[in-house]
């Protein structure tokens, strides 16, 4: 998922958040692809005969001209997009005598695996917002001394990318000369068989170019520690957890073991993020290598001289046109959040003639550039500081200007 698509499903949700309804009349329903279009409807049509018992009839009729705007959106559809398709509809007005039902479609950056339905005060965004949680990537390998599986971490989406078996002998009591060989050939092929989990780990590494965070091993008994030991990664592999294990199987094994690192997972973001923040003020505090706010950044941007682009999960700027209703006079303006009307000096209205998401603009730019983009969440006191205290938005830059 480009960064830009990451950046509007997470304003999407924002906006969906926001939305609280009166009653349960929120409905979402969440369509995996392969699931048929006409036994959706079918549902559908179900749920919103079931409606009927709603006892206030203002939810009833909510309720139900909500899910007929869903059956009409379905229907637009031959058959669910790649990887599925979210759909929200309810009742949006904050004023309790009004109604205005409305519908949102998300098409997701990752399967939706199950077929749900919901109606609530709230939408149900629990599936999409783990999608959009993370877009870091992990290697997860469990092992033992018969087999390993190795799969692949993308957010919330797990693939397997290998299983391997191993052919070591079983041990066998052995008296006299032979015992020796007998050792020498179950210690090669416990060797031989790291080599291949090795060789393994380090392809799937290749093959998204090393673009991965890191490695987190797993396993019952020694043997996944035997392997770290034997040093037959990639140097560029970084191993960030090793930890026990019941099984070794793509199911079972590989979900105990992201259970197990889910604290680890979650550190390494926040790692992230602190080490990039801390650089940016090192620079700032040294009249270094760094530059904030909106117009400065854009401009360091346009003159080719930024090497990391720093944002705000929460920042919401507006570029606005601006006309006046008396003089005619156009105004370009940024604005925080949503654009205002208001007054010009000649006393007419400033009408807006036109208004774009400035951020989405701001990453176009960096990512037509090849620049690298970090976004930093304000839940942490040093992302609160950077949102607030430096206008959430920054750049590193390649020289001083």
């Amino acid at each position: 998922m480009s960064l830009i698509k990451d950046y509007e499903l997470k304003k999407q949700l924002k906006k969906l958040s926001s939305i609280h309804g009166s009653g349960t009349e929120l409905i979402s329903v969440y369509i995996p692809q392969d699931f048929v279009i006409s036994d959706e409807i079918s549902k559908l049509k179900d749920e919103q005969s079931q409606s009927s018992n709603i006892k206030s009839k203002t939810t009833r009729l909510n309720v139900q001209n909500a899910i007929e705007k869903m059956v009409q959106y379905i229907k637009l559809f031959r058959k669910p997009p790649l990887n599925g398709l979210a759909v929200f509809c309810g009742n949006i007005s904050s004023e309790q005598a009004k109604t205005n039902i409305q519908l949102f479609s998300i098409e997701p950056p990752q399967p939706i695996k199950v077929n749900i339905y919901r109606c609530d005060s709230e939408f149900l965004l629990d599936p999409l917002y783990a999608m959009a949680e993370s877009r870091d990537s992990f290697v997860l390998v469990v092992m033992d001394g018969r087999e390993a599986t190795i799969a692949l971490l993308k957010g919330t989406h797990m693939t397997v990318e290998k299983k391997l078996r191993s052919f070591a002998h079983a041990k066998v009591r052995k008296g006299g000369a032979s015992a020796g060989r007998y050792e020498r050939a179950i210690s090669e092929s416990i060797n031989d068989f790291y080599k291949s989990v090795g060789d393994s780990i380090n392809d799937v590494f290749l093959k998204y170019n090393f673009k991965i965070n890191g490695l987190i091993v797993g396993g019952p008994g020694p043997t996944k520690d035997n392997f770290v030991k034997a040093k037959v990664l990639n140097y560029q592999i970084k191993i960030i957890g090793v930890f026990d294990t019941g099984y070794t199987d793509e199911h079972t094994g590989i979900n105990e073991l992201l259970e197990k690192a889910k604290e680890v997972l979650a550190e390494q973001e926040v790692v992230k993020e602190k080490k990039i923040i801390d650089r940016f003020l090192g620079e700032v505090a040294n009249n270094g290598l760094a530059a904030f706010g909106y117009e400065k950044v854009k401009n360091m941007l346009l003159n080719n001289n930024v090497t990391k682009l720093i944002i705000s999960e929460d920042l919401e700027l507006t570029n606005v046109r601006y006309k006046c209703s008396s003089c005619n006079e156009e105004i370009d303006a940024i604005e925080e959040g949503n654009a205002r009307q208001t007054r010009h000096s000649c006393g007419g209205s400033m009408d807006i003639e036109k208004q774009d998401d400035a951020i989405e603009e701001i990453i176009e730019i960096a990512e037509k550039m090849n620049i690298e983009i970090i976004f930093i969440s304000a839940q942490t006191s040093y992302g609160n500081e950077f949102l607030l205290g430096f206008h959430g938005i920054a750049a590193l830059l390649k020289y001083k200007t």
